[in-house]
């Protein structure tokens, strides 16, 4: 009896998904975690939507083994809304990770069974580069968060100076005139 990691991984996706989602809701503060656990709606609540659409896009192709491409934009969506949120980068990204823990848990037994060993370590490298992706789109769109920031704070300091009557135009060198003597 030859079972493989992605037919059992099939069979249980539905729980190791709702698991998974568990897992980054209660990495928020409880008022916020009920929130984004009791609205479905998409437009009402759209972070809960785009955790839900998601992680489960992203287990999908985990288990089928397609390109990870159509992966990286579920995590994306994922990432863009972790960035801006108040997390270290751990905690943003530790949801990824977790995933690992809840495919032991839920598949233990099924793994020891069937001696298969080997997928579940090939499987958790697909998951670590997730991981790397993850990163990469997390500090992507912290910079962008930082360049925005300062873009904002440079506006306002011009806005005060000249409102304050305190700018003054700096002639350009190359303009004026040379003294000819």
């Amino acid at each position: 009896m030859d079972i493989k990691l992605n037919e059992i991984l099939k069979e249980k996706k539905s729980t190791i998904s709702k698991r998974w989602l568990d897992t980054i809701i209660a990495s928020y503060p409880n008022d916020d975690s009920g929130f984004l656990m009791s609205q479905k709606d998409r437009f009402a609540n759209p972070v809960g939507y785009t955790f839900t659409k998601g992680m489960d896009g992203i287990l999908e192709v985990l288990v089928k083994d397609e390109d990870s491409a159509e992966s990286l934009q579920f995590l994306n969506d994922i990432i863009k809304v972790r960035a801006i949120q108040d997390f270290t980068p751990a905690k943003a990204m530790a949801f990824i990770f977790q995933l690992k823990t809840i495919i032991r848990e839920e598949l233990g037994k099924e793994i020891r069974q069937n001696q298969i060993y080997a997928e579940l370590l090939e499987f958790e490298s697909k998951i670590d580069d997730l991981a790397l992706n993850a990163f990469d789109i997390y500090v992507k769109c912290r910079e962008q968060i930082y360049e925005l920031r300062t873009d904002e704070l440079k506006r306002m300091t011009f806005t005060l100076l000249k409102k304050a009557n305190l700018m003054s135009e700096i002639p350009d060198p190359e303009s004026e005139p040379k003294d000819q003597n």
